[in-house]
């Protein structure tokens, strides 16, 4: 099989770009590099990618619509696996129009060039933070996410609705799969556990917010490929039943659907921290601050019609996925 990995250099992209030349298919990686963090950590992923020789890797803004449309002409790929976009619920509130270009515009490009090139599966990240204002919990692809209260959040949900657009009227098959809070190895690292694993091995505070108050539906990033890639060989069929008053927001007529992917069991913030703590091995320094624009309470993701379709459950636990983390960390920045 030949697949499209976009957002390859980053952290759920690389992980899954991996895992697909491991099991042996030929995989496109496209990314933009863009300086959001670290440029220097996504050469280094892409670097652990180099020896594959069923790897090739483009560098692309997904936004280029010209670009893309020539990539996907020239390749013709099976399956895409969208993962590229801007991230980030508070840099979304200091540069709102990056997120336009690369989560609409971009997202707009990835939906025509399968559209135009009988692309069998799209399976897309979405994310938990659509659930915005909805208090509900576990949170479920039932519930109403049409209060979103950050504009990235604004832009997934968006994402949602235009990939239903394409398989209604294009009969594309797509799955959108809304993300909890994944970590581990070559994570991101404007993510808690990175930013709170750096600060603490440099002796400094960490900022914690809404005083602790805190939950986030925590999952290891091996539990969070093992389920896409699941997912990408399970293809969407329409559902001839569905009706817009009575059927579910997670299916339609049209081959569409949509997943919470996520651990299913929320973890307290102050827990969390404790795990890292005991992993270092040095004590933290805690600064209780309030809590931040754009962000939610508690996130806790409803994953049974996820582990029904694909016959799979997450197996890290949080003190071994923290641990897998720390070790990584260190071997990295040799500290």
């Amino acid at each position: 099989m030949k697949y499209l990995v976009t957002g390859a250099a980053g952290f759920i992209g690389f992980h899954t770009a991996q895992q697909l030349c491991e099991q042996g298919h030929q995989v496109i990686g496209v990314d933009n590099l863009n300086d959001y963090y670290e440029v220097s950590l996504k050469e280094a992923r892409l670097e652990q990618l180099a020896p594959y020789s069923n790897f090739e890797f483009f560098k692309l803004d997904i936004a280029d619509r010209e670009a893309i449309a020539a990539l996907f002409e020239q390749q013709q790929f099976d399956i895409v696996i969208h993962l590229a976009a801007q991230a980030g619920v508070r840099y979304s509130l200091e540069n709102p129009f990056a997120y336009a270009d690369s989560n609409l515009t971009g997202h707009l490009s990835i939906l025509e060039g399968c559209r135009n090139n009988q692309v069998k599966h799209l399976v897309y990240a979405s994310s938990s933070s659509v659930y915005g204002l909805n208090s509900q919990m576990p949170f479920s692809c039932e519930h109403s996410v049409d209060h979103p209260i950050s504009l990235y959040a604004a832009t997934k949900k968006s994402n949602e609705l235009m990939s239903h657009s394409y398989s209604h009227l294009y009969n594309l098959p797509t799955t959108g799969l809304r993300f909890f809070t994944v970590y581990g190895p070559w994570g991101r690292p404007d993510m808690a556990l990175f930013k709170f694993t750096k600060k603490i091995m440099n002796g400094e505070q960490i900022d914690i917010y809404n005083n602790g108050l805190l939950s986030r539906d925590f999952t290891y990033i091996d539990d969070i490929v093992e389920g896409v890639l699941r997912v990408a060989n399970n293809i969407p069929e329409p559902n001839p039943n569905w009706n817009p008053e009575t059927g579910s927001a997670k299916q339609s007529s049209a081959p569409y659907r949509l997943f919470n992917i996520g651990n299913g069991q929320p973890v307290k913030l102050l827990d969390f921290v404790d795990e890292l703590e005991s992993a270092l091995s040095v004590p933290v320094k805690r600064n209780m601050m309030p809590m931040q624009p754009g962000d939610v309470y508690k996130t806790w993701a409803e994953t049974q019609d996820l582990f029904d379709a694909i016959d799979y459950q997450p197996q890290t636990n949080l003190k071994e996925g923290v641990a897998k983390f720390v070790e990584w960390y260190r071997a990295y920045y040799k500290n």
